[in-house]
């Protein structure tokens, strides 16, 4: 053959493998066998390997990534990757409409898709060809995966340019056309969709993980994230990813999203096909209801619809509130049950000694996430649902909420099954317990137990007390038994030559401990009184403690009435806060953080104006423009306060994505739910 007949054939074996790749990744349908794709595959191999200046970069030969990455590199997005707000019920389906139409008045119809649980990516196409892909990262500024998301079949290396009457008889205008086929010849086009795991394909992965020993994954979302973050893209074939396209972000004079998806198809992509327009309220809660009654049918995981405007000049002129565009929704499905079996019933030591009995559970999957533990609470939870070892129980997990067991379904018994007794003694330490009258958990009072010392140091690192990096409860679990540390004070001890000799330290991993550990004593003083750990003292406690007496000594002096004495801190929290800086040990404690060096600062928190005074607040659940303690120092700012916990006093509950039981308190006692954007609202200076 000719140079010029083996640069045809390669071309022509370019375009039947693509042709193939569509047909199966897209349209779902298969004219060949997967031998005979191989085999084509295999003979375009072949010759490019022979003529390697015929290779492009949009050949089915280039999808397997070469030498692993050192380090993913930082993208700007052209615009931003917006999340989305969350709404649950039909009121609230209701209430989105009704703030749109306020702002643009007139009748909507809408446009609604499956919510995959997958890992959002961006695409961008030059000249027709894939040329670059990042992950949302914080919306503005991501990582550039393109190697990764290369061996993904469904993603297509090059975009098809169909004929004028297939888009034509897609109701695709010649205009839109036009632009399209001018783009990708010469031009630029960004698409974004989502990555994602089949169930069957989880289920494979973590066979593979029980056969070799190893930790099973918790859902198919994390095992795509964490996939497409591997700097290794030969580790990412192995996965065999999809990728579902959502959105045309190049403005090619398309009209509505409706319109997108069908370019997007068009033009190689594969996109939901149970998607369609919903033209009322009426009719997405029809849609909703049909979706949700059998997707467990489906081959990937869900977790709601997605009703975006149809009408895109509507869309945009909407806007954008925070992080999120306010004409679309995530309409998500209600919390999932499920039935299983506890196996066993285990005591858990917490870091103040409570015992905490916790129901080990035949593995289930429940929304996307294995499940094989669930809280009981405590004893009396546990005779109030009449629960035995060996029952079958509903177990039901709300957003990213603890699992927890609802029902014990005793028709179900097989007479095997065996009471729970507490035990009489601290499962770890094996001494006394007891329950403190008025108490509804009993208590392991062995300050020397490892198990309350080791807890004790996990709060005492963690992100909102110290914030120690790269120290996580395996490595101070290895610390701990080998005699490093026995409380959080000896971590301050910790030297380069005492961890170097360890099993896993390099040279590398003990400076990068001894570092973050260096650069956490300068801390504020509301974190350092939290870190201690005392007993009843949560995060609004330390704040309201150091905003009073602004030093760590006044607070060391102070009587029990001038504690007492502070608002929302009553006489068992007082005593508590006494008697823990009276009891020596503690006093020793303190004074080996100074000697190691920890420096407490001192701001006072001002409010700027009083705006939200004695307002009081909760906030359940993930806001997406701002994190928890962002909107909490906003309360703050404008005098309002904040409780952890819903109660009659409560003026307000903050409602994000994935809200927990205090969202239901809420509503019972019918205290004034916020969304994100109302809040927002409120709290603008």
């Amino acid at each position: 053959m000719s140079l010029k007949e083996i640069k045809i054939r390669i071309q022509k074996l370019r375009e039947e493998i693509n042709h193939h790749r569509y047909l199966y990744h897209v349209l779902d349908r298969q004219e060949i066998s997967d031998a005979a794709l191989d085999s084509l595959k295999h003979e375009l191999g072949q010759w490019e390997k022979e003529y390697p200046e015929f290779i492009t970069s949009d050949s089915p030969t280039q999808r397997v990534g070469g030498q692993p990455l050192d380090k993913f590199v930082k993208v700007n997005h052209q615009s931003p990757m917006l999340s989305l707000n969350d709404v649950f019920s039909q009121q609230e389906l209701i209430d989105w409409e009704k703030r749109n139409i306020k702002i643009i008045p007139g009748s909507y119809n809408y446009f609604g898709e499956l919510k995959i649980d997958g890992f959002a990516v961006s695409l961008i196409y030059k000249n027709g060809i894939f040329h670059s892909g990042s992950t949302r990262g914080d919306g503005l500024v991501g990582e550039d995966v393109a190697q990764n998301l290369k061996t993904i079949e469904s993603i297509p290396l090059k975009l098809t340019i169909l004929s004028k009457k297939e888009y034509q008889d897609n109701g695709i205008e010649s205009g839109v056309y036009k632009n399209l086929v001018s783009k990708i010849e010469e031009g630029e086009i960004e698409i974004r969709g989502e990555v994602y795991l089949t169930k069957d394909d989880f289920e494979l992965i973590n066979q593979e993980q029980k056969e070799k020993g190893l930790d099973l994954f918790a859902n198919p979302r994390n095992i795509a994230a964490g996939s497409i973050r591997q700097l290794d893209s030969r580790l990412v074939t192995a996965r065999h990813l999809n990728f579902l396209a959502y959105a045309l972000v190049t403005d090619l004079g398309q009209t509505t999203h409706r319109e997108e998806h069908q370019i997007l198809r068009l033009i190689g992509f594969k996109t939901d096909n149970f998607a369609k327009v919903v033209n009322n309220k009426e009719e997405i809660n029809l849609f909703w209801r049909d979706i949700m009654s059998h997707r467990d049918k489906l081959p990937y995981q869900i977790d709601g619809l997605v009703i975006n405007i149809n009408d895109n000049q509507i869309f945009r002129n909407l806007g954008v509130v925070g992080k999120a565009p306010r004409g679309a929704i995530a309409y998500k499905f209600p919390a999932e049950e499920v039935t299983t079996i506890v196996e066993d019933i285990i005591i858990q030591v917490g870091r103040t000694g409570v015992l905490t009995p916790v129901a080990c559970l035949r593995p289930v999957m429940i929304n996307g996430a294995l499940i094989s533990r669930a809280t009981l609470h405590n004893e009396d939870e546990i005779k109030r649902l009449e629960l035995k070892v060996g029952d079958t129980v509903i177990v039901v997990r709300a957003g990213d909420v603890i699992p927890s067991v609802i029902k014990v379904l005793k028709n179900l018994r097989s007479g095997h099954e065996k009471e729970f007794v507490m035990p009489q003694k601290c499962p770890n330490c094996f001494q006394r317990i007891v329950k403190p009258e008025g108490e509804v958990n009993y208590r392991c009072l062995n300050k020397d137990c490892s198990a309350i010392q080791k807890e004790q140091i996990y709060h005492f690192v963690s992100k909102k007390a110290f914030n120690i990096v790269g120290l996580g409860p395996k490595i101070i679990d290895h610390f701990y038994d080998l005699g490093l540390i026995k409380d959080a004070s000896d971590i301050f001890y910790l030297k380069k030559e005492d961890l170097e000799p360890l099993e896993r330290f390099a040279e590398k991993s003990a400076d990068n401990i001894i570092a973050s550990i260096e650069n956490s004593k300068k801390i504020s003083l509301s974190r350092f009184i939290y870190a201690l750990g005392i007993f009843h003292v949560g995060e609004e406690t330390a704040i309201d403690l150091a905003n009073y007496f602004n030093s760590l000594k006044k607070i060391q002096r102070a009587s029990f009435d001038e504690i007492n004495a502070l608002p929302d801190i009553g006489p068992v929290i007082a005593q508590s806060i006494h008697f823990w800086f009276q009891d020596e040990v503690n006093q020793k404690f303190l004074s080996r953080l100074f000697l190691a060096g920890i420096e407490i600062e001192n701001p006072i928190l001002h409010p700027t104006n009083y705006k939200l005074q004695t307002k009081l607040f909760v906030l359940t659940g993930e806001l997406e423009s701002l994190s928890r303690d962002q909107a909490k120092e906003k309360i703050r700012a404008l005098g309002g306060e904040i409780s952890e916990s819903v109660s009659k006093k409560t003026n307000y509950v903050v409602v994000g994505k994935n809200p927990g039981s205090k969202y239901t308190q809420a509503q019972k006692l019918n205290i004034k739910i916020l969304n994100e954007e109302e809040f927002l609202k409120m709290s603008t200076d």
